[in-house]
């Protein structure tokens, strides 16, 4: 009967360590990072299908004012998209970027004899972050931090080049290529350790004085 009892009293125990946890206790992060998007238009004249002059320079200064990066994506619609792309497309270079096919829908109309730009920005950010709210002890609840995730998302949502891969990653590809992923051991494997020629004799003295 005894031991009847103590099993019971194990079973009960055990029971209660399967309650569910609450939403700052576990492994998942407090803070995680939110992706913004705006998209900000540009529209040049170009008669003919080619920026008018002055139209280049006025496009450019408005580029270098946005602080053209990572995460933001180039468009160019219009009726004469594909003559004007290339002159964008130059500019674009400038900065590293290159134009990508498409256009968002953005509101009004491309009047005729121009070109709409459109850049649109995605940025990646964990809001509220460092939040050191709430003192570290007591915590009697063994709850996470208000700051628990900050520091491993906010590296991540700065280092990321393209904050959307947050949202939805790549599609893959139906083909796969097996130098791809093992490009990067090869390497590994390949380069000579950093310190194979040994240490540099050196002195910071200028000899026997």
């Amino acid at each position: 009967m005894r031991s009847k009892l103590l099993l019971i009293a194990l079973g009960s125990a055990l029971a209660g360590c399967n309650t569910p946890a609450s939403p700052d206790q576990g492994l998942a992060s407090v803070n995680v990072p939110v992706v913004t998007s705006a998209d900000y238009v540009f529209d040049a004249t170009a008669p003919g299908g080619a920026l008018a002059p002055g139209e280049s320079e006025r496009l450019s200064g408005w580029l270098a004012g946005l602080g053209l990066g990572y995460g933001d994506t180039i468009y160019v619609d219009g009726a004469y998209a594909d003559t004007a792309r290339a002159q964008v497309a130059a500019l674009a270079g400038h900065y590293g970027m290159a134009i990508s096919p498409g256009a968002p829908v953005t509101s009004g109309m491309v009047q005729p004899g121009t070109v709409r730009v459109v850049v649109s920005r995605r940025r990646a950010t964990v809001p509220n972050c460092p939040n050191w709210s709430l003192p570290s002890e007591p915590n009697f609840g063994n709850r996470n931090m208000p700051n628990f995730g900050c520091g491993v998302n906010s590296d991540l949502a700065m280092q990321v080049a393209n904050p959307e891969d947050l949202v939805h990653g790549q599609e893959g590809s139906a083909i796969g290529d097996t130098r791809t992923g093992s490009k990067a051991v090869l390497y590994y494997r390949a380069l000579p350790p950093s310190g194979a020629k040994g240490l540099e004799a050196t002195t910071t003295s200028k000899g026997n004085q």
